[in-house]
């Protein structure tokens, strides 16, 4: 069994007032829609130290900062584009 992709998103209060409010539902939506739960650890996480360039969210250590629900789906398409065809 393979490990589960880690999806933390920075509910601080300065990334979620800069959007990760909305990206918290746009993840959720998604994983919904493409029945990716099972794969996925999606929780939130306090202050990752990079206030001023947030919204700010890691997916497998990877961060990603100043994203738009736009460039979320392209990083969600891209992390899950080949594993969910195959589901």
């Amino acid at each position: 069994m393979e490990p589960k992709i880690d999806i933390q998103i920075c509910l601080g209060s300065s990334c979620f007032s800069r959007g990760n409010k909305k990206l918290v539902k746009t993840i959720d939506q998604y994983l919904g829609d493409h029945n990716l739960r099972h794969l996925v650890h999606f929780h939130g996480a306090h202050c990752f130290g990079k206030c001023d360039i947030g919204p700010s969210l890691k997916i497998d250590g990877k961060h990603y900062t100043l994203l738009t629900e736009e460039e979320l789906m392209v990083v969600l398409n891209d992390l899950f584009g080949k594993r969910s065809s195959g589901l």
